[in-house]
Order: structure tokens, then C-alpha cells, then sequence
């Protein structure tokens, strides 16, 4: 798959299980989401959502891992939870990213001892892991990843003041909302969760790009990125 600096190890796990061309939504995203901007991406269904997700995740997240989630992800539902696990047993075999997930009808408990023992990656209904962040307080200081995943249906459950107070409990990271329409509850939920944040639409066509103006594009964003690992580094160096 062309990407721009893409991780070898991921690249190859692409190649593995047949993904060897980017589609429009995953090239044209790809270097803004590594940059650490957070992103609203609106997208139909079956354009690879969650196959963008997950990819880039794995980028971002590649190298020694952490007790401490360094990604969330919120999902609709069971069924949900389990397709983003597989995804990751699909492409993230060779990152040795702990992932793990939590939905509705799962045991509490050990929910929270699994978590405890250190994961990477946590993927969870509203649900589920508002109960979570609320009873357990978790440590989120090393999270770099908010993601939102199909936010539309999840919206329309009122789930948003769930959603707010998982995310008001993290004081920084990159937040991202993936939905396949842009409606007035994401439009308020953007407003009070992210922070001038890219917006990107896709309408399910791909179209041909000219190169220079792609590359051009990717330049910028890899300056966006540079300055984002650079205040990275400041802060864990004490920085200010």
C-alpha cells in the first residue's frame, strides 16, 4: 500500500491480506491523522471506515509498548467491538499491540483486571466504557488516539454526554469522529470535543488526483506532524 512513510511491519500485514492499493478516503487522510490533527472524516458505508482506522492506529502506536492504553476507540455496539478486534488480529499481527475489548454484556470485572494488566488499544460501547472511566480511573495520560467510529447511530442513541465525559477525562490526545453523514449532532459534538480539526467528505466515488497537488498536500502535513512529536518531546521532557 503507498503511504507516505507508512510502518514496514504494517505495510507488509496489508500486503498479506490483499490490501495492496490505498483507496481516495485512506490517501488523502492518511499523513493529517499520522500528523496527530484532530479530524472529522465523513465517509459512506463500505468505503473501509474501519479499516482506516485501524491502520492508522497501528502506525501511530508502532514501537515499544505501554501499560497504559495509548488508544481508545468507541463503537456502536457487540457486534462492533469484535469486527474492530478482528481487524487488528488481521493487519496489527506483526505490532505486538495489546488490544482488547469491552461491550455491554461483558463481566465488569474482569474487564478491569484485563485492562489493568496493561493494554495498548481499547475498543468499548458508550456503555460500557463511560461505567468504566467513571468506577475504575483509569490512567489516560498516555493516550494518543480518541476515535470516534460510526458516530451517526451513536449520536442518535444520546450517547453524547457519555461521550463528553470520557473525553473531558483526558486532558490530550487526538480526537477523530468517523461517521457516514454529517448531521447537527455531530456538527455540536465537534464543536465541543475537537480542536480546529481537518474535515474530510467523501462520496463513496474515487476520483483521479493530480500528483503534484498530493504531494504538496502530504508536505504539509508532514510539517504538522513534525511540530506535533516536537511538543510531544517538549512535554515529556518537562518542557514548556
Amino acid at each position: 500500500m503507498k503511504l507516505k512513510k507508512i510502518n514496514e511491519e504494517l505495510q507488509q500485514a496489508l500486503i498479506e491480506n490483499g490490501l495492496t492499493e490505498a483507496n481516495a478516503m485512506q490517501k488523502e487522510t492518511f499523513s493529517t491523522l499520522k500528523s496527530g490533527s484532530d479530524c472529522i472524516i465523513i465517509a459512506p458505508k463500505g468505503s473501509g471506515k474501519s479499516t482506516t482506522i485501524v491502520l492508522n492506529v497501528i502506525q501511530r502506536l508502532a514501537g515499544a509498548t505501554e501499560e497504559s492504553p495509548r488508544a481508545l476507540i468507541i463503537v456502536e455496539d457487540k457486534a462492533k467491538v469484535l469486527e474492530m478486534e478482528s481487524l487488528f488480529e488481521k493487519y496489527g499481527k506483526n505490532s505486538n499491540l495489546e488490544v482488547y475489548g469491552v461491550h455491554d454484556k461483558g463481566d465488569m470485572e474482569y474487564d478491569k483486571n484485563y485492562i489493568s494488566s496493561g493494554i495498548d488499544v481499547l475498543i468499548g460501547t458508550p456503555n460500557k466504557l463511560s461505567e468504566m472511566f467513571t468506577t475504575a480511573g483509569f490512567n489516560v495520560n498516555r493516550l494518543k488516539m480518541f476515535v470516534l467510529d460510526d458516530a451517526d447511530p451513536i449520536l442518535k442513541l444520546r450517547h453524547e454526554t457519555k461521550i463528553m465525559r470520557i473525553s473531558n477525562s483526558i486532558v490530550r490526545t487526538q480526537r477523530i469522529i468517523f461517521s457516514e453523514q454529517f448531521t447537527e449532532r455531530i456538527e455540536v459534538l465537534a464543536e465541543k470535543m475537537l480542536e480546529e480539526p481537518y474535515e474530510f467528505d467523501f462520496d463513496g466515488e474515487d476520483e483521479e488526483e493530480d500528483d503534484e497537488d498530493f504531494e504538496e498536500e502530504e508536505n504539509l502535513e508532514a510539517d504538522a506532524e513534525e511540530d506535533f512529536e516536537e511538543l510531544e518531546g517538549d512535554e515529556e521532557n518537562g518542557t514548556k
